[in-house]
């Protein structure tokens, strides 16, 4: 299967990507089929120039391409590269996770389903031994 992805030249700490098309199987230093473009992200703003003509070529032949190429020209404005973009699940950080438990959730519901056991009445006496030990502590 072939499949349209970056190969990264460049220096060390100077990255730059050829977008080239390729077998799947072959290595990513390896032999490729097609230079279809470059990106050069050190530079400011980005450079990604494309021969988009050529890619929708090999789209149309059957060829797949990588998440992070499509992403790149579905932002240079390419159509049509939507299936090739892998949707992302957001996950919760382990600080958000720890603050808010799943168990207490369904504990409140069902500790207001409960009706509350009628309290018991106090007695008078405890309360007056409690006023007799406060009078007799002043003393």
């Amino acid at each position: 299967m072939l499949i349209i992805r970056l190969q990264r030249t460049g220096r060390r700490n100077t990255p730059s990507y050829r977008i080239v098309i390729a077998e799947k199987s072959n290595a990513v230093k390896g032999k490729t089929l097609e230079n279809l473009g470059h990106y050069l992200p050190s530079q400011n703003p980005p450079v990604l120039e494309c021969d988009t003509d050529r890619v929708m070529h090999w789209v149309k032949k059957g060829a797949g391409m990588s998440d992070t190429v499509a992403r790149m020209l579905a932002k240079k404005g390419v159509k049509g590269l939507e299936r090739f973009v892998v949707k992302y699940t957001k996950q919760k950080s382990k600080k958000e996770s720890a603050e808010t438990p799943a168990a207490p959730a369904p504990a409140a519901p069902a500790a207001a389903a409960k009706p509350e056991a009628p309290e018991a009445p106090k007695d008078s006496a405890p309360v007056e031994n409690s006023e007799a030990k406060a009078t007799d502590a002043k003393a």
